[in-house]
């Protein structure tokens, strides 16, 4: 299960790193969701990947999750979509005030 979980949390940086890189702001919002889904992942797998375990302690229960981690990736889901509406707001003004969409002054294919 750590396996498929890491590959996927390189899967998505891999991705979010190459659409950063791009000159369009779409594809810039875009990777940046990429890579806030993979801090996500790794945030959520810091805290031991159990399957069917309690998050709380309960008696006669030998393992159970860490709830720490769960509640941090609920704080980074909502500071991602703040994040993600400053900029596109913020990518929105820019277009309506230079009639174009790129980050390098150049014109974007």
């Amino acid at each position: 299960m750590e396996l498929i979980v890491a590959a996927g949390i390189g899967l998505l940086t891999a991705c979010g790193l190459y659409l950063v890189l791009r000159a369009e702001t779409f594809s810039v919002v875009l990777g940046l969701t990429l890579l806030s889904y993979a801090v996500n992942l790794v945030l959520f797998a810091s805290g031991r990947l159990v399957a069917n375990a309690p998050p709380l302690l309960v008696e006669g229960v030998p393992r159970h999750t860490d709830p720490l981690p769960q509640a941090l990736v609920l704080t980074a889901i909502v500071i991602s979509f703040g994040m993600t509406a400053y900029l596109v707001a913020l990518a929105l003004r820019a277009k309506g005030e230079s009639g174009r969409d790129g980050f390098d002054g150049g014109d974007p294919t």
